[in-house]
């Protein structure tokens, strides 16, 4: 597929999307929203794709919704939700990142605000630049936050620092991001996609596709679930489904053979039967 709002590369299993308005600021449009549903749904289906980064091209990572309409810019929104049944962009972009059956690693390159911020809270990692400012600004604008950040950012950063930064709707830098463990790391520019890449091939190289997807629906679900035992039920049908798969035999026999494992496993094809055990309502 050719896109034009966004660049899919993939290079020793690493797929990176590039967000690709940079005259724009990587604002979102409705192409660039498509295409990045699109990139997402195409990473999950192929298993030569084993971990995501996503970053910005030019000098912003994004700078939110395009508002190029002025205060025009929601009129109509009710009505275009109401047809699409599947509630707001930002929501369902950050939804998708939830579901995504790959690692999720966010380069920030630049500034990110508004909607830019908020559909990067269901990655796993983000790394950011030197100084790159960063916004929940939704408050200074005279709406709300959305891409589900509600749920997520003070599970991230705690219900203080959420409201701090939803409150006052303040430009704040990555520094304060890492501070507040937002970040992972912040980088000089020309590092930060090399460190990306880095930790992206930590996680994959010497790991079973399926224990990794497994474990990233295990780990983010179980933020919510009400007791211990919700963790247990699926620890033990996970344990009883890979415990006598291939890439368990090959796991233990490189250990034991001491040499780097190479896994058979395949995530469209090979996730055991329980998986996805949730049940999720849909828009």
């Amino acid at each position: 597929m050719t896109f034009e709002a966004i660049l899919y590369e993939i290079q020793d299993n690493i797929l990176t999307i590039t967000f690709n308005r940079p005259e724009a600021m990587n604002s979102f449009s409705g192409p660039m929203f498509n295409e990045f549903i699109t990139a997402l749904d195409m990473a999950d289906a192929d298993d030569e794709v084993k971990a995501i980064i996503i970053t910005g091209a030019g000098r912003a990572f994004c700078a939110g919704a395009d508002l190029s309409q002025g205060d025009k810019t929601w009129e109509g929104h009710e009505e275009r939700l109401s047809e699409s049944k599947k509630g707001d962009g930002g929501g369902e972009l950050a939804r998708r990142i939830y579901r995504c059956l790959k690692p999720v690693i966010v380069a920030y390159n630049g500034a990110a605000v508004g909607m830019g911020m908020t559909i990067t809270l269901a990655a796993d990692f983000r790394l950011a630049v030197k100084n790159a400012k960063m916004g929940f600004v939704f408050s200074a604008r005279g709406i709300v936050p959305e891409g589900c950040s509600s749920w997520f950012l003070p599970r991230l950063v705690g219900i203080s620092k959420a409201l701090d930064w939803c409150y006052s709707g303040r430009i704040f830098k990555s520094e304060e991001a890492l501070e507040a463990g937002l970040l992972r790391s912040v980088h000089e520019p020309q590092d930060l996609l090399p460190e990306a890449m880095k930790l992206a091939h930590q996680m994959v190289d010497n790991s079973s596709a399926i224990s990794v997807t497994l474990t990233r629906h295990m780990m983010w679900r179980m933020l919510g679930a009400p007791d211990p035992i919700d963790a247990h039920r699926i620890d033990t049908a996970g344990i009883n489904a890979t415990g006598t798969s291939a890439d368990a035999s090959e796991g233990i026999n490189s250990f034991l053979e001491k040499r780097p494992p190479v896994f058979p496993g395949k995530v469209s094809q090979d996730l055991p039967e329980f998986f996805p055990w949730w049940e999720e309502q849909e828009f």
